[in-house]
């Protein structure tokens, strides 16, 4: 049996260290998920191709190569795109008639300590069971045997990004600042913006994935500054920041201040329904009571479900969703595209819409409600207990209050709500928390943190400063 640390195979991918003494995302390790693909999809999926890519990480071209390698010694096809970004190989995947599969090496928005391993077939991400049967074929070494070939194709990205510039138009020419965090979407994204019109001043868009300047996550305020104090010198009328692989992208309005994901899709929610009324949107249970509200005012019908860009994914597929977003800044257009997590083009989507009015970028998020809500806090939790502590947490909270379990446990309070769930891809558990007033916030956070004191093995850090910030 293959020496294969399981704990890596996560629920919606596969992701962990690259460096120290056990490393364990390797080649080996690589080549044998490889063969377990291309044993596993064209039985389950009739796949007969598929694309691997890779983002800039010093490790990602080694992992990449033993992965294709494998792949092809179950006798499947393979297509090396190169160094692209995750939704290239999504479009890759689900352009090809049904019949394709794609493999990104990326460790997103993780330190470069890490690397990882996404997996799509169609235009849908493999997640749950299926990786788990990945793991079960690796661990009976049960691999299909055949000689694939191995291809190249450097255009993939070159005809991705034609795709999403051909489905929108701008209507004034925007002055835009990118801050792609020394990630792909510096190479490839700049070139669109400008072709469309738009002024581009860059950030870190110089390749280089050991990411000196900040690691690449727009989702943490802190890795926003600089982009903040950008638009804010420059005057641009937005900020756009992308995450390591560009499945994920973060926005701020023409005063530096940050723009939730569960906001920008309230936005991107009343355009479609303004031209398709009735329309399902999915989000995630860590989103905005707001977002929910908006959806209904503006003639949709609201669907939350679990986090996890895969399990969004067949969400929206299986109930045939136009959009769908979670508060982690993943953002779906099934509105004439495949559905998936392409960040270049929610970015493009947005801009459309700003350069569409004749209003500020703040002021068009100024006419949806806003309440005060934290961030999500992500703490340490070891990945032995962090589902436990959950389950322990929920049964508690049940007992005095009506709760939305689909995914970890989201409470509902007198004037708000409070979430906390285990993360999938991080031993941490996430909470977040919204409520009328700030200081009910803060009432909410306590009653949350007395829980989390019977656990000394989460670190409540972010917790405590999120606590005090509401409570001034």
């Amino acid at each position: 049996m293959p020496q294969v640390d399981q704990s890596i195979f996560r629920k919606y991918d596969i992701r962990g260290t690259v460096t120290g003494d056990n490393p364990q995302i390797t080649p080996e390790l690589a080549n044998l998920v490889g063969k377990a693909l291309g044993t596993y999809l064209p039985k389950q999926f009739g796949t007969e191709r598929v694309f691997v890519g890779c983002d800039n990480r010093p490790s990602s071209q080694g992992i990449k190569q033993a992965m294709m390698e494998g792949i092809a010694s179950t006798g499947v096809n393979v297509t090396d795109i190169g160094p692209v970004l995750t939704p290239t190989v999504y479009f890759a995947s689900a352009s090809f008639e049904g019949k394709g599969a794609g493999v990104m090496i990326t460790g997103s928005h993780l330190d470069v300590r890490y690397n990882g391993i996404k997996m799509a077939y169609g235009k849908l991400a493999l997640a749950g069971t299926q990786i788990e049967d990945l793991l079960k074929l690796i661990l009976e070494d049960d691999f299909a045997s055949g000689s694939g070939t191995i291809e190249e194709d450097l255009d993939m990205i070159n005809q991705h990004m034609a795709t999403i510039k051909s489905k929108v138009t701008m209507k004034k020419p925007l002055h835009v600042v990118l801050d792609a965090g020394n990630g792909l979407s510096g190479t490839y994204f700049p070139p669109v913006l400008e072709a469309l019109g738009l002024t581009v001043e860059c950030l870190y868009c110089e390749s280089d994935g050991t990411y000196p300047n900040h690691l690449p996550n727009p989702e943490d305020p802190e890795m926003m500054k600089d982009l903040e104090a950008a638009v804010e010198k420059s005057g641009a009328d937005l900020g756009l920041a992308f995450d390591g692989d560009s499945d994920r992208a973060g926005f701020i309005d023409n005063h530096g201040h940050h723009i939730a994901a569960d906001r920008l899709l309230a936005l991107l929610a009343r355009e479609l329904l303004s031209r398709r009324p009735g329309e399902t949107i999915v989000f995630d249970v860590k989103s905005s009571q707001a977002l929910e509200d908006e959806i209904i005012k503006y003639g949709g019908k609201p669907l939350m479900w679990k986090t996890g860009h895969s399990l969004m994914k067949q969400k929206m597929a299986e109930v045939g969703s136009p959009l769908g977003g979670e508060v982690s800044g993943h953002l779906f257009i099934g509105d004439d595209y495949y559905g998936f997590d392409d960040a270049p083009l929610i970015a493009l989507k947005a801009m459309q819409i700003f350069a569409s009015s004749d209003k500020t970028v703040a002021e068009l998020f100024d006419e949806i409600p806003s309440l005060p809500a934290t961030p999500e806090i992500i703490l340490s939790a070891p990945d032995n207990v962090k589902f436990q502590i959950i389950d322990e947490i929920k049964e508690e909270l049940a007992k005095k209050y009506d709760v939305i379990d689909i995914d970890g446990v989201r409470a509902k309070f007198e004037n708000g709500w409070g979430i906390v769930r285990a993360s999938n891809t991080q031993p941490a558990i996430t909470l977040r928390f919204e409520a009328y007033t700030r200081p009910q916030v803060a009432e909410y956070i306590q009653r949350f943190k007395k829980l989390l004191d019977q656990h000394p093995e989460v670190d409540q850090t972010k917790l405590v400063q999120q606590l005090e910030a509401f409570s001034q």
